[in-house]
């Protein structure tokens, strides 16, 4: 078929957005075959099926490149409570936090976990996502783990979307391993790694000082480097242990949220090649005031992405939009960079070279918007503009029922 009657942000070029105010687009057998000037398009495709978009914008189907979505329970009590004065450690001695969300996993079976999750996947399919990210994370031990996986791998399933998985047993310590580390990571984590090879795509870890040090966590890394596993890290949120430099020793993918990251941490970033996946979410939610460093990952040319973080606990967020929203007035992020996070730099967060931008070759996984201007979609909050999702080059009518 041959999309015609639009403009388009490849994501891709010299020109801002990559934009093509005129433009047509072809697609074969699910690809971006062609993309270019209306009055340009090749002999081969002007017979094709033509399907006019009435001038509508054209991005890349959004990718939200780091969620939490699969998860029993909620913590709207303890949102309560925080806000009616209680601290966290009376939050945490009344059951909450992430305790209480373990707790409400573990009993959860892999059909709660399915369909608790999937309203929260269909609220950022309603915003033009086409791929999500799912972490584990909230069973930390390895049957439930398993199981969260499993249930995020049922999600691409129901719905048309593509589901990336990331195994995150190094979340936080289990309440039967308080205080032993070292114990939790050499008998649950590490031995978990070869079983969580069918169901993760990733290995993901929380390095902070209320969860685990660069030391504990390297011989996980250096396993599930071994093992094949793309490499992300929660790295530098609340203060800076060198997981950003731990990530940029083993290659990661990512290292993710880095508040309190440095310009030597976007030096060794930017080296390693190492995307930095900023959550503005998060930062909101807790209150924190240090934002990330945005102008080194400029500087030395580190790749941001932007995603929801979408969790029970610091950012119980389902708007992909929003978070565009957000990176650009906390931060000072421009809207060209929003749509990038979300975009062409949220594929390469996963490894994911095949998408992110609308070029040649490119699976065409598209979002067709009701707005004239790309920076539309950091401009408003709370309003939705999308017309139509595309996957793999097939018209989705909402959600699959």
């Amino acid at each position: 078929m041959l999309l015609t009657d639009l403009s388009v942000a490849t994501m891709s070029g010299d020109a801002p957005y990559g934009l093509i105010a005129d433009a047509a687009i072809a697609v074969d057998d699910g690809a971006i075959v062609w993309v270019g000037p209306a009055d340009t398009v090749p002999a081969e495709h002007r017979a094709l099926e033509q399907i006019a978009l009435g001038g509508r914008l054209v991005t890349p189907g959004l990718i939200d490149c780091h969620t939490h979505l699969v998860f029993g329970g909620d913590r709207a009590g303890e949102f309560e409570m925080r806000l009616n004065g209680a601290s966290y450690d009376e939050v945490a001695r009344a059951g909450g936090g992430i305790v209480s969300t373990v707790r409400d996993t573990r009993a959860a079976s892999e059909d709660d976990l399915v369909a608790s999750a999937l309203p929260r996947l269909d609220a950022l399919l309603a915003e033009g996502v086409t791929t999500v990210e799912i972490k584990s994370g909230y069973g930390l031990d390895r049957e439930t783990e398993a199981r969260m996986l499993r249930a995020a791998r049922r999600l691409g399933e129901a719905r048309a979307v593509d589901v990336v998985t990331t195994y995150l047993g190094a979340h936080a310590l289990p309440p039967e391993y308080a205080g032993q580390a070292d114990a939790y990571l050499a008998d649950v984590v590490l031995p978990a790694l070869p079983d969580m090879a069918g169901l993760a795509d990733h290995v993901d870890a929380f390095c902070e000082g209320i969860a685990f040090s660069p030391a504990e966590l390297e011989p996980g890394f250096a396993e599930a480097r071994r093992l094949g596993f793309g490499l992300k890290i929660h790295a530098e949120q609340l203060s800076n242990l060198g997981g950003a430099q731990m990530a940029a020793r083993h290659g990661a993918l990512s290292a993710d949220h880095l508040e309190y990251a440095t310009d030597d941490d976007a030096r060794a970033m930017a080296a390693s090649g190492t995307t930095a996946v900023i959550l503005p979410g998060a930062f909101y939610t807790i209150h924190e005031t240090q934002a990330p460093p945005i102008q080194a990952f400029r500087d030395h040319g580190v790749p941001m992405a932007v995603a929801t973080d979408c969790n029970p606990g610091s950012s119980p967020m389902t708007s992909i939009l929003l978070a565009m929203n957000m990176v650009c007035t906390l931060f000072r992020m421009t809207p060209e960079e929003a749509l990038a996070g979300a975009t062409r730099n949220a594929a390469r967060a996963l490894g994911l070279g095949d998408r992110g931008v609308i070029a040649p070759g490119m699976r065409a996984d598209l979002a067709v918007w009701k707005i004239e201007k790309p920076a539309e979609l950091s401009y408003r909050m709370g309003f939705n503009p999308l017309h139509q999702r595309w996957v793999q080059g097939v018209l989705q009518n909402g959600v699959l029922q």
